[in-house]
């Protein structure tokens, strides 16, 4: 709607814009989460509630895996015995984080974290080398990548009675990477590589195999996660002068940038890079520049629009006047979360409530 408000309002009637202009009102917002005492962070996952993991470095200048809260902040989730570990995904409720950590040998494993187990070594199809990426919604599927038996790296699907399953290929590709499931562990996104060599986000079922979702423009793209339902698929892309730029694909509008989607949040000389998505497709975290603080750090946006009550100026043009009385009198009677400024009080009802702020304020700044 914000789209449509800022390039076409010439071509509607009265009436629509006012609509329109009502829907403008509503707030987001945007938070950096620090690190765990190093200068570098970044977020990969995040859950219905708000819980996000990473990785960020500590004081000793280690990366390591993060679950964050907004009433605990960043916790360090330790290792498998080596120096260096990354969470990548967590559950629908934040209770079990998954990602890779080095054991004691050196080598890379995948794991699956729980509060009160820990780390849980996943194993490998036949190396010495695995990552998680994702996890489902109630914890019990996990997918990463890891080397087949022809010594390939291969998107992997593991459930604690399969054990772990190699997902594939695109057609004439030789690798592929899984980083992201869907609720019920039926839908599986990531990254694989075309007859071409080029880099591709993917979306996988088990009856449709892999699909590839394509580019912003430029030669490769990866898909990092996906929402409960299997639709909404968020990762990054190469645009058409080659940045690297957090994209969301749906079925129907195919890959957005959220940069240019969600510019109006982001300060002068900020910018977003990747992105992963929550199970309910509210929260997308992830990583960027933040040029108040001049680095790179983990970010965490809330796509949901939420209702910021006013003084009866529904279409915001600092004026409190007679547009905005005929805007709340056409609206009388709506209800729902989403009505906009119209809903002056953001109480769900457009009623006398609402029509009396305008009143009382009528005249105001003009």
């Amino acid at each position: 709607m914000k789209h449509w408000a800022q390039n076409g309002l010439k071509a509607l009637t009265s009436a629509c814009v006012l609509s329109m202009m009502a829907t403008v009102a509503w707030s987001q917002s945007l938070t950096w989460l620090g690190t765990l005492g190093g200068d570098v962070s970044a977020a990969y996952g995040v859950s219905n509630n708000g819980v996000v993991v990473g990785w960020a470095g500590n004081a000793a200048g280690q990366y390591r895996a993060f679950r964050w809260t907004a009433s605990g902040g960043m916790q360090d989730l330790g290792t498998l015995g080596g120096d260096v570990s990354a969470a990548y995904g967590v559950s629908a409720d934040g209770a079990v984080v998954v990602g890779y950590a080095y054991n004691a040998a050196g080598d890379t494993r995948a794991f699956r974290w729980t509060v009160d187990g820990g780390m849980q070594d996943l194993g490998t199809l036949s190396g010495r080398a695995s990552t998680a990426y994702g996890v489902s919604a109630d914890g019990a599927v996990v997918v990463g990548w890891d080397r087949n038996a022809a010594g390939r790296l291969r998107a992997f699907r593991w459930t604690a009675e399969g054990g772990m399953q190699d997902l594939g290929t695109l057609p004439g590709g030789c690798c592929s990477y899984a980083y992201g499931v869907s609720a019920d562990g039926a839908v599986v996104v990531g990254m694989a590589r075309n007859a071409a060599g080029r880099e591709r986000a993917f979306r996988w079922t088990a009856g449709g195999g892999m699909q590839d979702l394509g580019t912003l423009g430029g030669d490769s793209s990866e898909a990092l996660g996906v929402s409960a339902d299997g639709a909404v698929v968020v990762g990054r892309a190469r645009n058409a002068a080659g940045e690297l730029r957090p994209f969301r694909w749906t079925p129907d509008g195919g890959m957005e940038d959220l940069n240019i989607t969600y510019a109006s949040l982001l300060t002068n000389g900020s910018w977003l890079v990747w992105a992963f998505v929550s199970p309910d497709g509210r929260y997308i975290a992830g990583y960027g520049y933040n040029a108040a603080t001049r680095r790179y750090e983990a970010f965490l946006l809330d796509t949901e629009p939420r209702c910021t009550t006013h003084n009866g100026d529904v279409d915001a043009n600092g004026c409190v006047d007679d547009a905005d009385l005929l805007a709340v009198l056409f609206a009388f009677g709506n209800t729902g979360s989403n009505l906009g400024r119209v809903d002056v009080n953001c109480d769900g009802v457009v009623d006398d409530a609402d029509l009396l702020i305008v009143l009382f304020n009528f005249g105001s700044g003009c």
